[in-house]
């Protein structure tokens, strides 16, 4: 797509709502009473699908499954801690909201359909928990918030456990920073990782297990691609599909989007930055390296992973604070304060600051405070916290409002990171100050694929 065709879509999706590609007239559900069990339907089953309906099968009933690739499903349903009851097995999801027993969605589906399901899914008067990054692009921050606002009665949590659970260290860390242990944060580095190189991939038959058209979804049409090496699970090691769609900017946004939905999160959060209009002004790419070469923030080599190797984004709030992500270092967050600094990471907390709190930490972090971090709720589990959400009704401790400004944010940087060039956002508006970063902020779908606009 040129760049003038580019403009004049975005010009047009700002313009006019999108059409729905599906709408139910099923309403809402509420559970009635503590003693019901919830009815669950799972999409999608790589790593994190399969780990969610083991979960969820412990908090309510897996009802139902759904995958593009019935391989995997049928693995799913064929664990006795998921499939105990038998769920029914289908590929499209549709099939799944139609469904009037449904109480709950969980998807964990590659990123480019997280909000297109989520926003059906509450139409179709499901709670919804769906994996990170919730978002592709700006425009679906934006059809994200508005669906959550409308169906406002319905919980919706983001499975950005890091909040919550991994031994807590990132929720203390928020409490801490918040109750003045650095002082005034100055400057946070979030160690993200980068994402790897692949070499040309060749193109590989398509596994009859798999809906590729439907598996691309909104993306473009493209070729299936599959390196003939394998891993220990029996994944080709390159490919377009399973967990190697993160490595592809039409399906994901590389570790940028991956791990800053984690570590960017965690640092937004902790120093107050992740409201409505909150966020970065601007991204400075220090470093910025992809493993294919880039014309015009679009890589023009189609058979490689394309999301960035190594890179360095330097992202300035308004009132100064700086926050870089980088590819290099170990994976955490290190918040640098005027009264010290201290590296978090999900094993532990480190540095002078909390040598000097030593073993007074309940002197420092009551159980008031972590209700009060769980919006009122006890502190719990991550998936406990949304089915209480679920019945009690309220904002679970990773709301899609809080999300949308992360991954704003993890968006702004791949754009500076892909013109390798400073790049300016209002977060109040989120604009960006030139004609080029703005055809990034939302992307064109293929036809069939639209995401119904619910504002």
């Amino acid at each position: 797509m040129t760049l003038t065709s580019r403009r004049q879509f975005l010009q047009k999706v700002a313009g006019v709502a999108l059409t729905p590609y599906f709408l139910s007239s099923v309403q809402p559900v509420v559970a009635q009473s503590a003693n019901d069990r919830l009815q669950i339907g799972c999409i999608g089953f790589g790593g994190m699908g399969r780990a969610n309906a083991v979960h969820f099968s412990n908090l309510g009933d897996v009802v139902a499954l759904c995958d593009v690739d019935s391989a995997r499903m049928d693995v799913a349903a064929n664990d006795s801690r998921i499939g105990r009851l038998e769920p029914e097995r289908v590929k499209d999801y549709r099939k799944m909201l139609d469904r009037n027993d449904i109480d709950i969605i969980s998807i964990s589906t590659p990123d480019h359909w997280h909000v297109k399901m989520a926003v059906e899914a509450l139409q179709s008067g499901k709670h919804v928990f769906c994996e990170k990054p919730l978002t592709l692009t700006v425009e679906e921050g934006q059809l994200i918030r508005n669906a959550c606002k409308k169906y406002d009665k319905l919980a919706f949590q983001v499975g950005t456990q890091q909040r919550s659970e991994n031994g807590r260290h990132f929720l203390n860390a928020r409490i801490l920073i918040r109750k003045g242990l650095l002082g005034k944060v100055q400057r946070i580095i979030c160690h993200v990782g980068g994402s790897p190189p692949s070499g040309p991939i060749p193109v590989a038959p398509i596994p009859e297990t798999v809906d590729w058209e439907m598996w691309l979804g909104q993306a473009p049409m493209a070729e299936f691609l599959a390196s003939p090496e394998l891993r220990d699970n029996g994944i080709p090691r390159h490919s377009r599909m399973h967990s190697a769609f993160r490595h592809w900017y039409e399906y994901a946004g590389g570790t940028l989007a991956d791990w800053g939905a984690h570590h960017v999160d965690c640092a937004m959060w902790a120093i107050g930055q992740d409201g409505p209009g909150q966020g970065p002004v601007r991204f400075n790419p220090l470093v910025a390296r992809h493993p294919v070469p880039f014309r015009n923030g679009y890589p023009t080599v189609n058979n490689q992973f394309n999301t960035a190797t190594r890179f360095d984004i330097e992202c300035t709030f308004e009132n100064g604070t700086v926050m870089h992500i980088v590819s290099a270092g170990d994976n955490g967050i290190l918040f640098e304060g005027t009264e010290g600094r201290i590296h978090v990471s999900r094993g532990r907390i480190n540095g002078a600051p909390m040598e000097r709190i030593g073993d007074r930490m309940d002197e420092w972090i009551t159980e008031e405070d972590y209700t009060a971090e769980f919006n009122g709720k006890r502190r719990e589990g991550h998936r406990q916290n949304f089915i209480r959400c679920v019945r009690e009704g309220g904002l679970p401790i990773s709301d899609a409002f809080s999300h949308v400004q992360t991954m704003n944010a993890c968006h702004l940087a791949a754009i500076a990171a892909r013109l390798n060039r400073e790049v300016l956002y209002n977060p109040k508006t989120e604009a960006t100050g030139d004609p080029e970063s703005v055809a990034f902020l939302a992307r064109e779908r293929r036809t069939g694929y639209n995401i119904p606009n619910v504002g």
